[in-house]
């Protein structure tokens, strides 16, 4: 993402988060800092849920060699729990975090509030070395490095090649491409993520860029809908009023997508990449038709949604080198390989897409590697999380959108979503 000149005053915020901050801190414990029984000094990691993480933890453990001992502390399933448990906390000045597992597009928030240290000299270098642009945009705001990339993603179209052999690389010939199946009687949906969520942000955001265009400014301080945006919101109702469109996809999320390409009931889908781990373990008679394209575009190629995870080191940790360390090994090459392996997580160092297994856990890497090039990453803004919110209700359901009304009414609320600096919505 562009950097950011020019700091705006965020001391009215700061009052209001310090107001917050007495309210809770008697109601959040105070931490769980420091060592345990005289040992080797707790770093405590508080992450997604991931299957292999306790894997990572312990093998950079093993390479501490009792400078330090990492506690894995896993946060909730759903990301807006997981935002609001550590915005909760921070908030409070919890002295019991120390690396932060952050979703790419919290950043901005947290840096901006002064919650979470910036990297700098030796661990700013070692965060940098050989990571892909695009995710290490992700961990930066105003031109500093604030997280470490540890895992990114890219959406890809994914499709049935018995039933679509040549895949289409716009939405138009993906809509043209179902109504030819459903005349013949063949399964005909194509699965998009168009429920009230952050999902149909992404596909709104990526449709955007596929046009040419932005929904904020590169400062992230004004809105930037134009002639793009209205393209994309043409796109979204027309695919939503298509044969394309299965009746559920006003509640569609990316789960709900893989599972209808699986049951056999859509020919294709805009999804992540571990659908396609998924197809082979719950599918393997279909697996073989599975493939995957570039993320379709609006007249030509389009912009693939750029995902993700960062680590952080909270502003109040009491280990902050201890944490920084942690953090290095948490996402150095081998443990991103396990997490991409084991886990479906694609790297953010580019030397890791060819270690061992890659080959056999990403056949698509390469395409991965392509679309991370171009890919879209959602708006940077320390408001993100309000703009996100009233972009999903004025885009639900995107079959009932208008484009023009739709567009003014977007560019009102998002304009208004901007003037808020607080960070609990």
């Amino acid at each position: 993402m562009a950097d950011e000149s020019g700091r705006r005053d965020a001391r009215p915020g700061r009052r209001r988060l310090a107001a917050v901050a007495v309210l809770l801190s008697a109601v959040l414990p105070a931490g769980c800092g420091g060592e345990e029984g005289g040992g080797a000094p707790v770093v405590n990691l508080y992450n997604a849920p991931q299957q292999n993480l306790a894997r990572i933890v312990e093998r950079c453990n093993g390479l501490a060699k009792g400078a330090y001992r990492i506690v894995l502390n896993t946060l909730p399933r759903g990301a807006d729990d997981q935002r609001e448990q550590l915005v909760r906390r921070l908030a409070a000045e919890d002295r019991g975090l120390d690396v932060l597992g952050l979703d790419v597009t919290w950043t901005a928030e947290l840096a901006e509030a002064e919650w979470i240290r910036e990297w700098t000299g030796e661990y700013a270098r070692r965060a940098r070395e050989g990571t892909l642009q695009r995710p290490l945009d992700t961990a930066t705001w105003r031109g500093r490095l604030y997280a470490a990339p540890y895992n990114t993603n890219v959406q890809l179209l994914w499709y049935r090649s018995d039933l679509i052999p040549e895949p289409p690389s716009t939405w138009t010939g993906l809509m043209r491409a179902s109504a030819r199946l459903a005349a013949a009687g063949e399964p005909h949906y194509g699965e998009v993520t168009g429920a009230q969520y952050e999902g149909v942000v992404v596909w709104f955001n990526s449709l955007v860029a596929s046009a040419g265009g932005r929904i904020l400014s590169p400062d992230g301080e004004h809105v930037a809908l134009g002639r793009p945006a209205l393209q994309a919101l043409r796109t979204m109702r027309d695919f939503a009023r298509s044969p394309a469109a299965d009746p559920s996809l006003s509640n569609t999320r990316e789960d709900d997508a893989r599972l209808a390409v699986e049951s056999g009931r859509a020919a294709y889908e805009v999804n992540w990449p571990y659908v396609h781990a998924s197809m082979a373990a719950n599918r393997p008679d279909l697996v073989r038709h599975f493939r995957w394209a570039p993320y379709p575009g609006i007249t030509g190629a389009g912009r693939s949604p750029l995902g993700g995870a960062n680590f952080a080191v909270s502003r109040y940790s009491e280990h902050p080198d201890r944490s920084f360390r942690a953090a290095l090994c948490l996402r150095d090459p081998e443990s991103q390989r396990i997490a991409a392996t084991l886990d479906g997580l694609p790297p953010t160092i580019a030397s890791v897409y060819r270690s061992a297994g890659m080959a056999e856990a990403y056949p698509m890497r390469d395409a991965i590697l392509r679309a991370l090039e171009t890919a879209a990453p959602r708006p940077q803004t320390p408001t993100y999380q309000n703009v996100s919110t009233v972009t999903a209700v004025t885009l639900s359901p995107p079959a009932s959108i208008d484009p023009p009304e739709t567009l003014a009414r977007l560019r009102s609320l998002i304009g208004d979503a901007l003037q808020s600096r607080g960070v609990l919505p």
